[in-house]
């Protein structure tokens, strides 16, 4: 027996339970408690408060997704069917609005000025037998037939004409002159190339071809972000438009990010029936990125409540515990024992206490799991 408290008792020294000398056979640390000098409590850096009431905000919890904010991305595809020349950004570039993206070699781009210069050849002869119809009207010496024939060929003429060009103006705008197949891809938007998925050598289909196109650029800015949740039917009636937003992400387990409803479905989904909402949030780090996954913790009214810091709350097992301390025992050592509690988390700082602490009770609120590690 004196052995086993001896051993105890260096495993104890070890870990820097207390500083004294071992107790004799017979006593010792409690089951269950945890017992420091006040020394060593200063070196852990254990902190200890009272409990006291703290201003709540009430809140519904809903699961939730990272997004784009829709007016500030955009999705780049080929409008034409080509081979890729060469790769003009890179990803985490900025690019101005109108910036060369790639150079691609395509013949629907050849087969356009090939149309351009076959209308404007056609053009020029349907105008030329319409001026000489006319004359040969005026003269008497043509029928009037002939005359509306040539009037109608050359309105034809003319539209193809002016399709020719409006078709060079959206591909390869101010290159009519330049007979090419060279074809610049251009950023629709300014912003930050997210996501790049071309390469030089790679054949891509156009969207103007009818075949299935791929998204080779995503630009957009991350400075501001939408986060959409699912907020169940039954607490629906309890969120408004403009409610404050506490979102929290795996990435950042400490950190909480804020911002504001902007958008309720009007329908629920058939299937969950829950209701989509839209959260904005302002993101200067760019942390938070599209399709993480969130918690969205969407603030109601503020109430008063028994509660503790976050850091006092220790999720021990199937147990969620708070250490109180329970003063000094005969040798002068602290005494902090876990206690069990019911929470409510709403996502704050301060986690509502619902039963197993009352005002006054002094709470560890630094160094909890320090003190876990002891029992």
């Amino acid at each position: 027996m004196k052995r086993a408290i001896a051993a105890f008792w260096a495993a104890a020294m070890l870990c820097g339970c207390r500083a004294e000398s071992p107790p004799e056979a017979g006593e010792g640390q409690a089951q269950g408690e945890a017992w420091l000098s006040p020394e060593r409590v200063a070196q852990s850096g254990i902190s200890v408060a009272a409990v006291e009431e703290h201003a709540i905000s009430n809140a519904i919890a809903a699961s939730g997704r990272v997004s784009f904010d829709d007016s500030r991305v955009t999705h780049v595809f080929s409008p034409v069917n080509g081979r890729i020349l060469k790769v003009l950004v890179q990803p985490g570039q900025w690019v101005e609005k109108g910036q060369p993206l790639l150079l691609l070699a395509s013949p629907d781009i050849g087969q356009a000025f090939s149309d351009l210069v076959k209308a404007r050849a056609d053009a020029t002869a349907a105008a030329a037998e319409l001026q000489r119809q006319h004359e040969l009207f005026e003269s008497h010496a043509g029928a009037r037939r002939d005359l509306e024939t040539a009037q109608d060929n050359a309105a034809k003429a003319d539209a193809e004409l002016k399709r020719a060009q409006q078709r060079i103006a959206l591909l390869a705008p101010g290159s009519q002159e330049q007979v090419t197949q060279d074809y610049e891809l251009r950023a629709p938007i300014a912003g930050e190339v997210v996501a790049r998925n071309a390469n030089p050598g790679i054949e891509v289909q156009g969207q103007y071809s009818g075949s299935t196109a791929v998204e080779l650029f995503t630009i957009g800015e991350l400075d501001r972000v939408w986060v959409f949740a699912d907020v169940y039917e039954v607490d629906l009636p309890k969120v408004q438009k403009e409610a404050v937003v506490t979102v929290k992400v795996i990435s950042y387990p400490d950190k909480a990010f804020q911002g504001r409803v902007e958008w309720i479905s009007g329908a629920l989904d058939p299937v969950s029936h829950t209701a989509r909402i839209r959260c904005a949030l302002e993101n200067p780090l760019k942390e938070l990125k599209p399709e993480m996954y969130a918690t969205v913790y969407i603030a109601l009214d503020e109430t008063r409540a028994v509660a503790v810091p976050r850091s006092s709350v220790l999720r021990l097992g199937d147990r969620t515990v708070v250490f109180i301390e329970k003063g000094r025992n005969a040798k002068g050592l602290m005494v902090f024992q876990p206690r069990n509690v019911t929470v409510r988390d709403g996502g704050g700082d301060y986690v509502p206490i619902l039963d197993g602490l009352q005002k006054g009770d002094r709470v560890v609120t630094a160094g909890a799991i320090f003190l876990s590690g002891l029992l």
